[in-house]
Protein backbone atom coordinates (compact mmCIF):
# COMPACT_ATOMS: atom_id res chain seq x y z
CA UNK A 1 0.00 0.00 0.00
CA UNK A 2 1.33 3.45 -0.89
CA UNK A 3 1.35 6.15 2.14
CA UNK A 4 -0.19 8.61 0.63
CA UNK A 5 -3.92 9.66 -0.38
CA UNK A 6 -3.78 12.98 -1.79
CA UNK A 7 -3.78 13.06 -5.45
CA UNK A 8 -1.98 14.57 -7.83
CA UNK A 9 -0.91 18.36 -8.13
CA UNK A 10 -3.05 19.07 -4.90
CA UNK A 11 -6.06 17.09 -6.50
CA UNK A 12 -8.32 15.71 -4.29
CA UNK A 13 -7.93 12.09 -4.21
CA UNK A 14 -11.43 9.86 -5.84
CA UNK A 15 -13.89 9.03 -2.83
CA UNK A 16 -16.36 6.00 -2.57
CA UNK A 17 -18.24 4.34 -0.28
CA UNK A 18 -19.21 0.98 -0.69
CA UNK A 19 -21.70 -1.31 1.30
CA UNK A 20 -19.74 -4.22 0.78
CA UNK A 21 -22.51 -6.28 2.57
CA UNK A 22 -24.43 -6.45 6.21
CA UNK A 23 -24.50 -9.10 9.34
CA UNK A 24 -27.30 -9.89 12.19
CA UNK A 25 -26.33 -8.03 15.50
CA UNK A 26 -29.57 -9.14 18.27
CA UNK A 27 -32.40 -8.20 15.97
CA UNK A 28 -31.08 -5.49 13.85
CA UNK A 29 -29.25 -5.35 10.53
CA UNK A 30 -25.51 -3.88 10.41
CA UNK A 31 -24.37 -2.60 7.28
CA UNK A 32 -20.72 -2.98 6.19
CA UNK A 33 -19.35 -0.05 4.09
CA UNK A 34 -15.45 -0.13 2.75
CA UNK A 35 -14.84 3.63 2.36
CA UNK A 36 -12.01 4.31 -0.01
CA UNK A 37 -9.98 7.94 -0.39
CA UNK A 38 -7.37 7.47 -2.73
CA UNK A 39 -5.17 4.60 -1.78
CA UNK A 40 -6.31 4.25 1.88
CA UNK A 41 -9.60 2.24 2.81
CA UNK A 42 -11.06 1.68 5.70
CA UNK A 43 -14.53 0.14 6.81
CA UNK A 44 -17.47 1.29 9.20
CA UNK A 45 -20.47 -0.38 10.28
CA UNK A 46 -23.98 1.32 10.62
CA UNK A 47 -27.51 -0.15 11.52
CA UNK A 48 -30.45 1.49 9.26
CA UNK A 49 -31.62 4.14 11.87
CA UNK A 50 -27.78 5.19 12.02
CA UNK A 51 -28.67 6.40 8.30
CA UNK A 52 -32.09 7.74 9.46
CA UNK A 53 -30.23 9.87 11.79
CA UNK A 54 -28.06 10.98 9.64
CA UNK A 55 -30.63 12.09 6.72
CA UNK A 56 -32.47 13.89 8.90
CA UNK A 57 -29.53 16.15 10.16
CA UNK A 58 -28.24 16.54 6.77
CA UNK A 59 -32.13 17.37 5.32
CA UNK A 60 -32.48 20.06 8.35
CA UNK A 61 -29.02 21.20 7.50
CA UNK A 62 -28.05 21.15 4.24
CA UNK A 63 -31.45 21.16 2.64
CA UNK A 64 -30.76 17.46 1.32
CA UNK A 65 -33.80 15.87 -0.58
CA UNK A 66 -35.89 13.99 2.06
CA UNK A 67 -36.83 11.34 -0.33
CA UNK A 68 -32.94 10.57 -1.24
CA UNK A 69 -32.71 8.01 1.40
CA UNK A 70 -34.68 4.65 1.23
CA UNK A 71 -37.99 4.57 3.64
CA UNK A 72 -38.07 2.46 6.41
CA UNK A 73 -39.90 -0.95 6.59
CA UNK A 74 -41.27 -2.55 9.40
CA UNK A 75 -42.24 -5.60 8.11
CA UNK A 76 -39.83 -7.90 7.37
CA UNK A 77 -36.96 -5.77 8.12
CA UNK A 78 -34.45 -8.34 8.18
CA UNK A 79 -35.71 -10.30 5.40
CA UNK A 80 -32.81 -11.59 3.07
CA UNK A 81 -34.55 -10.00 -0.35
CA UNK A 82 -35.38 -6.52 1.55
CA UNK A 83 -31.38 -6.12 3.35
CA UNK A 84 -29.48 -7.12 -0.40
CA UNK A 85 -32.14 -4.43 -1.81
CA UNK A 86 -31.52 -1.75 0.70
CA UNK A 87 -27.90 -2.23 0.68
CA UNK A 88 -27.40 -1.43 -2.79
CA UNK A 89 -29.98 1.72 -2.15
CA UNK A 90 -27.84 2.81 0.98
CA UNK A 91 -24.66 2.57 -1.11
CA UNK A 92 -26.20 5.13 -4.37
CA UNK A 93 -27.34 7.33 -0.91
CA UNK A 94 -23.83 7.60 0.14
CA UNK A 95 -21.99 8.08 -3.55
CA UNK A 96 -24.65 10.71 -4.55
CA UNK A 97 -23.65 12.31 -0.92
CA UNK A 98 -20.01 12.16 -1.64
CA UNK A 99 -20.73 13.40 -5.46
CA UNK A 100 -22.94 16.50 -3.80
CA UNK A 101 -19.83 17.32 -1.15
CA UNK A 102 -16.66 16.37 -3.25
CA UNK A 103 -14.09 18.24 -0.82
CA UNK A 104 -15.13 18.65 2.56
CA UNK A 105 -17.95 16.70 4.17
CA UNK A 106 -20.22 18.04 6.32
CA UNK A 107 -18.96 17.49 10.03
CA UNK A 108 -22.41 15.05 10.36
CA UNK A 109 -21.62 13.02 7.50
CA UNK A 110 -17.58 12.79 7.75
CA UNK A 111 -18.37 11.58 11.66
CA UNK A 112 -20.42 8.98 9.85
CA UNK A 113 -18.08 8.06 7.47
CA UNK A 114 -14.89 8.12 10.16
CA UNK A 115 -13.55 10.84 7.81
CA UNK A 116 -12.44 12.51 11.24
CA UNK A 117 -10.43 9.45 11.69
CA UNK A 118 -9.34 8.23 8.39
CA UNK A 119 -9.12 11.30 6.11
CA UNK A 120 -7.24 14.29 5.54
CA UNK A 121 -9.93 17.14 5.65
CA UNK A 122 -11.84 15.47 8.15
CA UNK A 123 -8.53 14.80 10.63
CA UNK A 124 -7.08 18.31 9.98
CA UNK A 125 -10.64 19.78 10.97
CA UNK A 126 -11.17 17.35 14.31
CA UNK A 127 -8.21 18.28 15.37
CA UNK A 128 -8.16 21.97 14.69
CA UNK A 129 -11.86 21.63 16.65
CA UNK A 130 -10.11 19.74 19.22
CA UNK A 131 -7.59 22.47 20.07
CA UNK A 132 -10.19 24.85 19.55
CA UNK A 133 -11.58 24.23 22.54
CA UNK A 134 -8.79 22.74 24.61
CA UNK A 135 -5.16 24.03 22.98
CA UNK A 136 -5.57 27.06 25.48
CA UNK A 137 -5.60 24.67 28.55
CA UNK A 138 -3.28 22.20 27.53
CA UNK A 139 -0.49 24.49 27.15
CA UNK A 140 -1.16 26.40 30.33
CA UNK A 141 -1.36 23.07 32.04
CA UNK A 142 2.32 21.99 30.36
CA UNK A 143 0.68 18.60 29.62
CA UNK A 144 2.51 15.89 27.38
CA UNK A 145 0.03 15.97 23.94
CA UNK A 146 -0.35 12.84 22.21
CA UNK A 147 -0.68 12.77 18.32
CA UNK A 148 -0.43 9.74 15.67
CA UNK A 149 1.93 9.75 12.56
CA UNK A 150 -1.58 9.89 10.20
CA UNK A 151 -2.53 13.40 12.65
CA UNK A 152 0.82 14.57 11.85
CA UNK A 153 0.46 13.81 8.13
CA UNK A 154 -2.57 15.18 7.24
CA UNK A 155 -1.68 18.30 8.75
CA UNK A 156 1.38 18.27 6.64
CA UNK A 157 -0.27 17.33 3.40
CA UNK A 158 -2.75 20.33 4.11
CA UNK A 159 0.02 22.62 4.27
CA UNK A 160 1.55 21.41 1.18
CA UNK A 161 -1.12 21.72 -0.61
CA UNK A 162 -1.99 25.12 -0.01
CA UNK A 163 -5.80 25.47 0.70
CA UNK A 164 -7.35 27.84 2.69
CA UNK A 165 -7.10 27.33 6.16
CA UNK A 166 -10.52 27.17 6.50
CA UNK A 167 -12.32 24.79 3.89
CA UNK A 168 -15.64 24.57 5.18
CA UNK A 169 -16.83 27.64 6.61
CA UNK A 170 -16.58 26.62 10.08
CA UNK A 171 -14.12 29.02 12.05
CA UNK A 172 -13.40 26.10 14.85
CA UNK A 173 -11.86 24.02 12.17
CA UNK A 174 -9.34 26.59 10.45
CA UNK A 175 -5.49 25.10 10.40
CA UNK A 176 -4.68 28.05 12.19
CA UNK A 177 -5.79 26.38 15.80
CA UNK A 178 -3.14 23.73 14.65
CA UNK A 179 -0.50 26.18 13.96
CA UNK A 180 -0.90 28.21 16.70
CA UNK A 181 -0.85 25.23 19.13
CA UNK A 182 2.32 23.77 17.74
CA UNK A 183 4.48 26.48 17.51
CA UNK A 184 4.28 27.04 21.32
CA UNK A 185 3.76 23.53 22.76
CA UNK A 186 6.86 21.91 24.73
CA UNK A 187 5.90 18.00 25.30
CA UNK A 188 4.72 16.05 22.05
CA UNK A 189 4.56 12.84 21.85
CA UNK A 190 4.19 10.88 18.40
CA UNK A 191 2.55 6.91 18.67
CA UNK A 192 2.14 5.02 15.58
CA UNK A 193 0.42 1.20 15.34
CA UNK A 194 2.77 -1.44 14.80
CA UNK A 195 0.57 -2.56 11.93
CA UNK A 196 -2.95 -1.32 9.84
CA UNK A 197 -4.47 1.34 12.06
CA UNK A 198 -7.78 1.00 13.06
CA UNK A 199 -10.33 -0.46 10.15
CA UNK A 200 -8.17 0.98 7.53
CA UNK A 201 -5.49 -0.50 5.52
CA UNK A 202 -3.01 2.90 6.37
CA UNK A 203 0.29 1.53 7.59
CA UNK A 204 1.59 4.36 9.52
CA UNK A 205 5.29 3.77 9.60
CA UNK A 206 5.22 4.43 5.71
CA UNK A 207 3.85 8.14 6.19
CA UNK A 208 5.99 10.98 5.95
CA UNK A 209 5.31 14.04 8.16
CA UNK A 210 7.11 17.02 9.01
CA UNK A 211 7.92 18.34 12.82
CA UNK A 212 9.15 22.08 11.55
CA UNK A 213 5.66 23.56 12.90
CA UNK A 214 7.19 22.50 16.44
CA UNK A 215 8.77 25.51 17.42
CA UNK A 216 9.00 25.37 20.90
CA UNK A 217 9.97 21.33 21.96
CA UNK A 218 11.81 20.71 25.42
CA UNK A 219 10.77 16.81 25.32
CA UNK A 220 9.83 14.81 21.83
CA UNK A 221 8.89 10.89 22.12
CA UNK A 222 8.40 9.01 19.07
CA UNK A 223 7.25 5.23 18.66
CA UNK A 224 6.37 2.99 15.43
CA UNK A 225 7.09 5.24 12.89
CA UNK A 226 9.11 5.39 10.08
CA UNK A 227 12.53 7.31 11.25
CA UNK A 228 13.58 8.38 7.91
CA UNK A 229 10.22 9.71 6.66
CA UNK A 230 10.40 12.43 9.43
CA UNK A 231 11.27 15.81 8.44
CA UNK A 232 11.90 18.93 10.29
CA UNK A 233 12.93 16.87 13.51
CA UNK A 234 16.46 19.09 13.51
CA UNK A 235 14.57 22.32 13.54
CA UNK A 236 14.17 21.60 17.25
CA UNK A 237 17.60 21.72 17.86
CA UNK A 238 17.63 24.88 20.02
CA UNK A 239 15.71 23.79 22.82
CA UNK A 240 14.86 20.02 22.86
CA UNK A 241 16.22 18.28 26.19
CA UNK A 242 14.87 14.91 25.82
CA UNK A 243 14.20 13.03 23.10
CA UNK A 244 13.35 9.64 22.59
CA UNK A 245 12.72 7.57 19.38
CA UNK A 246 11.25 3.59 19.43
CA UNK A 247 10.35 1.21 17.33
CA UNK A 248 11.52 3.83 14.04
CA UNK A 249 15.00 3.93 12.99
CA UNK A 250 17.76 1.98 11.57
CA UNK A 251 20.42 4.08 12.44
CA UNK A 252 21.41 7.13 15.10
CA UNK A 253 22.52 9.50 11.89
CA UNK A 254 19.01 9.21 9.96
CA UNK A 255 17.28 10.95 13.14
CA UNK A 256 20.54 13.06 14.58
CA UNK A 257 21.68 14.16 11.03
CA UNK A 258 19.27 13.25 8.18
CA UNK A 259 21.02 16.10 5.83
CA UNK A 260 24.18 14.31 6.11
CA UNK A 261 23.51 12.06 3.46
CA UNK A 262 23.77 14.89 1.10
CA UNK A 263 27.25 15.68 1.85
CA UNK A 264 30.71 13.87 1.42
CA UNK A 265 32.40 15.15 4.45
CA UNK A 266 30.35 16.91 7.75
CA UNK A 267 31.82 18.11 10.94
CA UNK A 268 29.81 19.23 13.85
CA UNK A 269 30.21 23.55 14.91
CA UNK A 270 33.41 24.37 16.85
CA UNK A 271 35.19 21.38 15.52
CA UNK A 272 38.72 20.96 13.81
CA UNK A 273 39.38 18.76 10.73
CA UNK A 274 41.99 17.99 9.09
CA UNK A 275 40.10 16.97 5.94
CA UNK A 276 38.19 19.01 3.70
CA UNK A 277 34.65 19.53 5.11
CA UNK A 278 31.33 19.83 3.15
CA UNK A 279 29.10 21.27 5.49
CA UNK A 280 29.38 22.07 8.93
CA UNK A 281 26.41 21.11 10.69
CA UNK A 282 24.86 22.46 14.05
CA UNK A 283 25.02 20.21 17.11
CA UNK A 284 22.26 19.42 19.60
CA UNK A 285 23.54 21.68 22.18
CA UNK A 286 20.20 21.34 24.43
CA UNK A 287 20.19 17.89 24.10
CA UNK A 288 21.12 15.91 27.64
CA UNK A 289 19.09 12.76 27.15
CA UNK A 290 18.47 10.30 24.02
CA UNK A 291 16.38 6.90 24.29
CA UNK A 292 16.59 5.11 20.68
CA UNK A 293 16.29 1.79 22.32
CA UNK A 294 14.08 -0.95 21.08
CA UNK A 295 15.19 0.01 16.82
CA UNK A 296 17.26 -1.79 14.42
CA UNK A 297 20.79 0.18 15.11
CA UNK A 298 23.22 -1.73 14.50
CA UNK A 299 26.22 0.54 15.44
CA UNK A 300 27.04 3.88 17.26
CA UNK A 301 28.44 5.75 14.56
CA UNK A 302 29.76 9.00 14.32
CA UNK A 303 26.91 11.17 14.47
CA UNK A 304 27.26 11.21 18.14
CA UNK A 305 29.68 14.16 17.82
CA UNK A 306 26.45 16.48 17.51
CA UNK A 307 24.93 15.54 21.21
CA UNK A 308 28.03 16.72 23.42
CA UNK A 309 25.52 17.62 26.34
CA UNK A 310 23.91 14.21 26.68
CA UNK A 311 24.24 12.67 29.70
CA UNK A 312 21.40 9.63 29.80
CA UNK A 313 22.03 7.76 26.58
CA UNK A 314 19.65 4.05 25.86
CA UNK A 315 20.49 2.33 23.10
CA UNK A 316 19.21 -1.05 24.42
CA UNK A 317 17.02 -3.61 22.65
CA UNK A 318 18.94 -3.47 19.18
CA UNK A 319 21.61 -4.87 17.27
CA UNK A 320 25.07 -2.98 18.38
CA UNK A 321 28.19 -4.76 18.18
CA UNK A 322 30.98 -2.35 19.36
CA UNK A 323 31.21 0.23 21.87
CA UNK A 324 32.42 2.88 19.39
CA UNK A 325 32.39 6.57 19.07
CA UNK A 326 31.08 7.49 22.87
CA UNK A 327 34.30 9.45 23.61
CA UNK A 328 32.88 12.44 21.96
CA UNK A 329 30.02 12.45 24.51
CA UNK A 330 32.20 13.90 27.65
CA UNK A 331 28.98 14.26 29.98
CA UNK A 332 27.89 10.98 29.52
CA UNK A 333 27.07 9.20 33.27
CA UNK A 334 23.99 7.22 32.10
CA UNK A 335 24.76 4.54 29.32
CA UNK A 336 21.82 1.61 28.55
CA UNK A 337 23.28 -1.07 26.02
CA UNK A 338 21.22 -3.91 27.42
CA UNK A 339 19.93 -6.24 25.11
CA UNK A 340 22.13 -5.79 21.84
CA UNK A 341 25.48 -8.37 20.40
CA UNK A 342 28.22 -6.98 22.25
CA UNK A 343 31.02 -10.25 22.51
CA UNK A 344 34.07 -7.63 23.72
CA UNK A 345 34.93 -4.55 26.05
CA UNK A 346 38.01 -4.34 25.38
CA UNK A 347 39.28 -0.38 25.66
CA UNK A 348 35.84 0.74 26.72
CA UNK A 349 37.76 3.08 29.66
CA UNK A 350 38.71 5.03 26.66
CA UNK A 351 35.37 5.45 25.87
CA UNK A 352 33.24 5.70 28.81
CA UNK A 353 35.20 8.28 31.31
CA UNK A 354 32.80 9.24 33.48
CA UNK A 355 30.22 6.66 33.73
CA UNK A 356 28.27 6.07 36.67
CA UNK A 357 25.97 3.40 35.58
CA UNK A 358 26.11 0.66 33.04
CA UNK A 359 23.63 -1.60 32.02
CA UNK A 360 25.25 -4.42 29.58
CA UNK A 361 23.08 -7.15 30.44
CA UNK A 362 21.39 -9.32 27.77
CA UNK A 363 24.86 -9.62 26.02
CA UNK A 364 26.93 -12.52 24.85
CA UNK A 365 29.98 -11.39 27.07
CA UNK A 366 32.64 -13.70 28.31
CA UNK A 367 35.39 -11.56 29.73
CA UNK A 368 35.07 -8.04 31.78
CA UNK A 369 38.70 -6.79 31.15
CA UNK A 370 38.07 -3.34 30.20
CA UNK A 371 35.92 -2.45 33.02
CA UNK A 372 38.60 -2.45 35.09
CA UNK A 373 39.51 1.44 35.07
CA UNK A 374 36.00 2.64 34.84
CA UNK A 375 36.07 4.68 38.48
CA UNK A 376 33.38 6.54 38.51
CA UNK A 377 31.09 3.69 38.01
CA UNK A 378 28.26 3.24 40.82
CA UNK A 379 26.24 0.56 39.00
CA UNK A 380 26.22 -1.89 36.60
CA UNK A 381 24.30 -4.44 35.55
CA UNK A 382 25.99 -7.66 34.00
CA UNK A 383 23.06 -10.00 34.03
CA UNK A 384 22.32 -12.70 30.98
CA UNK A 385 25.83 -12.77 29.90
CA UNK A 386 28.07 -15.81 29.44
CA UNK A 387 30.16 -15.48 32.10
CA UNK A 388 31.59 -18.43 33.62
CA UNK A 389 35.06 -17.87 35.53
CA UNK A 390 34.33 -16.06 39.29
CA UNK A 391 38.04 -14.55 37.86
CA UNK A 392 36.42 -12.52 35.65
CA UNK A 393 34.91 -10.01 38.70
CA UNK A 394 38.48 -8.97 39.41
CA UNK A 395 38.37 -6.47 36.60
CA UNK A 396 35.71 -4.31 38.55
CA UNK A 397 36.76 -5.85 42.08
CA UNK A 398 38.95 -2.61 43.00
CA UNK A 399 36.79 0.11 41.47
CA UNK A 400 36.18 2.58 44.29
CA UNK A 401 33.32 3.81 43.84
CA UNK A 402 30.78 0.58 42.32
CA UNK A 403 27.93 0.21 45.23
CA UNK A 404 25.47 -2.62 43.12
CA UNK A 405 26.81 -4.96 40.85
CA UNK A 406 24.37 -7.70 38.87
CA UNK A 407 25.97 -10.84 37.84
CA UNK A 408 22.22 -13.48 37.85
CA UNK A 409 21.44 -15.14 34.68
CA UNK A 410 25.24 -15.69 34.26
CA UNK A 411 26.86 -19.34 33.84
CA UNK A 412 28.60 -18.47 37.15
CA UNK A 413 25.75 -17.73 39.38
CA UNK A 414 24.99 -21.26 39.59
CA UNK A 415 28.64 -21.89 40.80
CA UNK A 416 28.39 -23.54 44.73
CA UNK A 417 28.87 -20.46 47.33
CA UNK A 418 28.65 -17.87 44.33
CA UNK A 419 27.56 -15.10 46.62
CA UNK A 420 30.50 -15.20 49.07
CA UNK A 421 32.86 -15.70 46.02
CA UNK A 422 31.95 -12.97 43.83
CA UNK A 423 32.15 -10.55 47.13
CA UNK A 424 35.30 -11.62 48.12
CA UNK A 425 36.66 -10.03 44.94
CA UNK A 426 35.88 -6.72 46.50
CA UNK A 427 38.14 -7.40 49.67
CA UNK A 428 37.41 -4.81 51.98
CA UNK A 429 34.66 -3.28 50.30
CA UNK A 430 32.85 -6.25 50.18
CA UNK A 431 30.15 -5.06 52.92
CA UNK A 432 29.77 -1.94 50.85
CA UNK A 433 28.52 -3.87 47.14
CA UNK A 434 25.11 -5.15 46.97
CA UNK A 435 24.97 -7.85 44.89
CA UNK A 436 21.97 -9.27 42.46
CA UNK A 437 19.79 -6.64 44.65
CA UNK A 438 19.89 -8.96 47.63
CA UNK A 439 21.36 -6.82 50.38
CA UNK A 440 24.90 -8.32 52.13
CA UNK A 441 24.27 -10.43 55.08
CA UNK A 442 26.84 -10.75 58.17
CA UNK A 443 26.82 -14.00 57.84
CA UNK A 444 27.91 -13.43 53.69
CA UNK A 445 30.46 -11.27 55.18
CA UNK A 446 32.02 -13.73 57.61
CA UNK A 447 32.46 -16.28 54.83
CA UNK A 448 33.92 -13.90 52.73
CA UNK A 449 36.30 -12.88 55.81
CA UNK A 450 37.44 -16.74 55.74
CA UNK A 451 37.53 -16.74 52.01
CA UNK A 452 40.07 -13.70 52.49
CA UNK A 453 42.00 -15.22 54.96
CA UNK A 454 42.71 -18.59 53.13
CA UNK A 455 43.24 -16.54 50.01
CA UNK A 456 46.02 -14.81 51.77
CA UNK A 457 47.50 -17.82 53.21
CA UNK A 458 47.86 -19.17 49.86
CA UNK A 459 49.49 -16.38 48.69
CA UNK A 460 52.23 -16.61 51.59
CA UNK A 461 52.57 -19.92 51.07
CA UNK A 462 53.02 -19.23 47.42
CA UNK A 463 55.57 -16.06 48.38
CA UNK A 464 57.44 -18.74 50.29
CA UNK A 465 57.80 -21.73 47.78
CA UNK A 466 59.01 -19.05 45.44
CA UNK A 467 61.68 -17.28 47.82
CA UNK A 468 63.08 -21.47 48.71
CA UNK A 469 63.54 -21.97 45.07
CA UNK A 470 65.20 -18.81 44.70
CA UNK A 471 67.91 -19.56 47.39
Amino acid sequence: MEAAAGGEDGEEPPREARVLGSELVDTYTVYIIQVSVGNHQWTVKHRYSDFHDLHEKLVSEKKIDKNLLPPKKIIGKNSKSLVEKRQKELEVYLQTLLLKFPVTAPKVLSHFLHFHLYEINGITAALAEELFHKGEQLLMAGEVFTIRPLQLYAVTQQLLQGKPTCANGDAKTDLGHILDFTCRLKYLKVTGTGGPFGTSNIQEHLLPFDLSIFKSLYQIEISHCGGKLIKGLTSSKHALATLSVRFSATSMKEILVPEASEFDHWEPEDATSSCPVTAIIPTWRTLTTLDMSHNSISEIDDSVKLIPKIEFLDLSHNGVSLVENLQHLYNLVHLDLSYNKLTSLEGVHTKLGNIKTLNLAGNQLERLCGLNKLYSLVNLDLSNNKIEQIDEVKNIGNLPCLEKVMLSSNPLSIIPDYRTKVLAQFGDRASEVCLDNIVTTEKELDTVEVLKAIQKAKEVKYKLSNSDKKK
